[in-house]
């Protein structure tokens, strides 16, 4: 493999309402609104500390039904904590709800929009 062709700027996450998942993902992560990267409801951009997360309008997005297949995952995000039963109760406030499915060190969780995300925790 040779050197890198490019880097990575945002992961991007299709959802019915921008800037109420912004608003989510910013409470979870502690990533503020980054208003230079964001163009009014249609594209809101979180960043800081080197991360960023778009969210992007898509209004016929067809939310994941993990585990079921029938409408895969698309994308989910890894989220280390140091408490998951405090991380829990603030997440589900945050109008996340529960998943099937979890292992010694993780949780899984959907979003407002349903995208799963998992709480990791003791690694």
């Amino acid at each position: 493999m040779t050197g890198m062709i490019g880097r990575l700027r945002s992961v991007v996450i299709d959802c019915p309402d921008p800037r109420a998942l912004a608003a989510f993902y910013s409470a979870l992560l502690g990533l503020p609104l980054d208003e230079e990267g964001t163009d009014g409801d249609r594209w809101v951009v979180i960043s800081g500390s080197g991360h960023r997360l778009a969210f992007q309008q898509a209004f016929t997005l067809r939310p994941p039904t993990w585990p079921d297949p029938a409408v895969p995952q698309q994308i989910h995000l890894d989220v280390d904590v140091d408490d998951v039963e405090a991380a829990e109760k603030q997440v589900l406030a945050l109008g996340a709800r529960r998943l099937p499915g979890e292992g010694d060190d993780f949780r899984v969780y959907a979003d407002p929009a349903g995208h799963p995300f998992c709480l990791i925790f003791g690694a």
